[in-house]
Parts: structure tokens; sequence; C-alpha cells
């Protein structure tokens, strides 16, 4: 029956892929703390106005991929709630963004936060993109230096780098200097494109006047072609954005952090300044980007915060975990196999005396000793504890090393002891 699949666009974790997702997150929650981030979660839903605020009305994601919902009256606690809208988040920087305002916190920067979640986007199912998918991403609040720019670039690398996927990936690398310098731009492109105006595409014609930029991302192949000989972002920079540039590659050289320079890199939206840069990989066909971000001064005025500079990234947790070459396996646990109904007491004792000890071991719930024992095989424990009447009576237990075969007597008070041994 259909109603007992997955809804089209999700998936479920089960333990071996939640193994490869989780090790992902681990290592990134790992590296992030040592560039001094603090892990924060915001609500999986917002209001829809915080989206439509930070990705603009005329963004696909806002037109096209947002799962918006009514809240109806009397759901909100408050009478300006009535009616309003809240949608399941499809990024988490606006969030973020938000709750640095809401929170209070313009009083305690560097704010430095990462967070790992779900995100939802109503768009076609994609390779390592569901509806439902996951992000990791990290944000730097407060500091308006290139410094910062470095900083979560480099933090981004060393996550890549300790997944062991330095050489899957390339950085990517662009500027889009200062407002002064995107307004020049900006200009220059809408010269540009309107001369070309019948050989664009509808939704480039759209763009032209409200986000010229985004005709820049454009997957149209008419507009691929003009895009390739539109004007560059560098021609159009001003001193300041030079230098901040300068500085921002000067830092990742003097960290050796290879990138390449990609002149067509940009983000549409006007609060997003200087810095752009993706790391990406040619093992995922067309879904290239596997951490991608910037700068985003603009972004928390736009909001009704004060004026605060900011940077970040995110990165998709399933784009990364199918980049990991390696399985990986699960925890070899510690059977514990009772011979006998006289056995159990002591079996279920020693369970719980190794558990909180460390251990991950295993009870057989039922079957005679040989069907016990397929089960530890089969589980790939890595030794077996057997009790029998022997055993019992001696106060023992016979451990068994299912790698070598090999197997002797140990007390019970010496298991733990014992155990920690076995490699």
């Amino acid at each position: 029956m259909s109603s007992l699949q997955p809804v089209r666009g999700t998936h479920d974790l089960l333990p071996e892929a939640m193994r490869r997702h989780r090790a992902v997150i681990d290592v990134a929650r790992d590296v992030a703390a040592r560039y001094g981030f603090q892990e924060m979660a915001t609500p999986i839903f917002e209001f829809t106005e915080v989206f439509k605020r930070t990705l603009g009305d005329t963004s696909d994601i806002v037109t096209k991929e947002m799962y918006t919902f009514a809240m109806g009256a009397g759901t909100g606690s408050a009478k300006d709630e009535e009616g309003a809208t809240i949608t399941l988040r499809p990024e988490n920087t606006a969030g973020v963004a938000r709750a640095f305002i809401s929170g209070g916190l313009a009083q305690q920067v560097p704010v430095k936060v990462f967070y790992a979640g779900p995100m939802f986007r109503h768009e076609r199912p994609q390779k390592g993109r569901q509806r439902q998918f996951h992000q990791f991403g990290v944000e730097l609040i407060g500091v308006p230096q290139p410094q910062a720019d470095i900083e979560v670039i480099a933090c981004g690398a060393q996550i890549l780098e300790t997944l062991g996927l330095a050489d899957a990936v390339t950085l990517e690398l662009n500027t889009l200097g200062d407002p002064e310098s995107r307004a020049a731009y900006r200009e220059a492109l809408v010269t540009y494109f309107s001369a070309h105006l019948d050989a664009l595409s509808e939704d480039s014609r759209d763009r032209l006047t409200r986000n010229p930029l985004r005709i820049l991302d454009s997957k149209d192949a008419g507009d691929r072609q003009l895009v390739a000989d539109a004007p560059l972002f560098a021609d159009y920079l001003n001193e300041t954005s030079r230098d901040f540039f300068a500085a921002v590659r000067e830092g990742l050289d003097a960290l050796g952090i290879a990138y390449t320079l990609n002149p067509r890199l940009v983000r549409g939206l006007d609060y997003y300044c200087h810095t752009a840069f993706e790391f990406t990989t040619d093992r995922l066909g067309a879904q290239s980007a596997v951490l991608a971000g910037g700068r985003y001064d603009g972004l928390i005025q736009t909001m009704g915060g004060p004026a605060t500079p900011g940077v970040g990234w995110a990165s998709g947790v399933e784009r990364l975990a199918m980049l990991l070459e390696h399985d990986i396996p699960a925890p070899r646990p510690i059977a514990v196999v009772p011979v006998g109904d006289a056995a159990q007491p002591t079996a279920l004792k020693v369970t719980q005396d190794l558990r909180h000890a460390g251990f991950v071991v295993e009870l057989g719930y039922a079957g005679n000793l040989k069907k016990r024992m397929q089960r530890a095989n089969k589980m790939n424990a890595r030794a077996a504890l057997l009790f029998g009447e022997e055993e019992l009576a001696a106060g023992k237990a016979t451990l068994r090393d299912l790698d070598s075969g090999e197997q002797e007597l140990v007390s019970l008070d010496s298991l733990a002891e014992r155990l920690s041994r076995l490699a």
C-alpha cells in the first residue's frame, strides 16, 4: 500500500545509513567546537515572514519550494498570530539571525554558533537532496574583518579533511564586493542583459529588474551562453573591496588552504557582500556543492535588527555521507550467553554491570546455546561470556574470544578489566 511507503522526497535513516550520517555530524561538531563555535538549535518552523525577508519574495525557494501552513485562529498565544502562516525551515541562517535579534545577542558579539538538523524544501528530489534533508552549518556574527571569513572557511576545510574528503572537493572563491561595488555591477548587468532581452528565458527576464545577479545562476542553456560573455564582478570592485578580498586570499594562503577563483560564483540577495565560497565535488553528478557560504553583512538589518556583520556556511549532511568511502561499522558488542534458566539472573546482572562500565553488551533473549552463539556471530560480537552450572558454582564466566576462538575462565569481579584488554 502506498500509505505504508515514505512520502516522496523523504527517506528513512536505517542503522547503517544513520551511522554514516552520525559520523559526519560528530566530526563537524568536534571540529566546530575546537574553533570556538557553540551549538544552538532553532525551531523547525518559523513565521513565514522570517524567510520571505531573508530569501526574497522572488526567489525559487519562497515562490516554489517552501512548506507553508496557516496557523488558524486560536492556535497562537497572541491575537496578532491569528491567521499568520508558518513555514518549515528551508535553511537555518534566517532562524539563527532571528534568534540573534529576539534573543538580544547584539551585546554579546562576536557570536559563534553551529547547528545541525533537518530542513524542508518542496523541490524535485535529487541525488543527495531530498525534500527533507539535513544540514550542518556555522555562523560567525559581529565581526566585520576578513579574519572571520578566513576562520569559517578554515573550519569547513578542516571538517572535510577530517572526514577524509580533502581530495574529493575543490574550494571555489569569489568576491561580491561592498554595497557600492555591488550597485555598480548590478547596473552593468542590467545594461548588458537588456541588450539581449529577447534571448533571455522568461525567469531571467523577470529577474532582470528585481535581482539581475540571479541570472548568473540560471540553468537555462540560452541564458548560460549570455552569461559567458557578461561583465565580470572583478571589473567593478572599488579599492576597499579589492583589499578585503586580498586579505581573505592571503589568509587562506597562509593556512595552506588551496582554492580556485570562480568569477561566476554569486549570491543573488542584496544583503550578501564580499566573500562567497563553495566546496564542490565532481563525484555526485550535477549536485556538486557540498558546503557553501559567504558574508551577509546586511542580513540582520534586513530583518529589523541592528546593522551587524556576519559570515557562515551550511553543508548537506547527506551529500557528505555519500562521499565517505567506507561504511561505518557498528560497535562490536560483548555477547552474554546464559546456559539454562538458572543462569539468567547472573547473566542479567553481569550485563547491566558491564554496560555501566562502558561496554556494548547484548543479552540473548531466548534460544539454546547454539542459536545464541549463532546470533553472537551474526552481530559480529567481539567476545562471548558463557554462564553454565560450573561457571555459576565458581563465580566465574567462560570468556570466548570470537576472533581467535580461545577461551578462559574469568572471575566475575575481573570481567571488566579483562574485557578492556581485548583489541
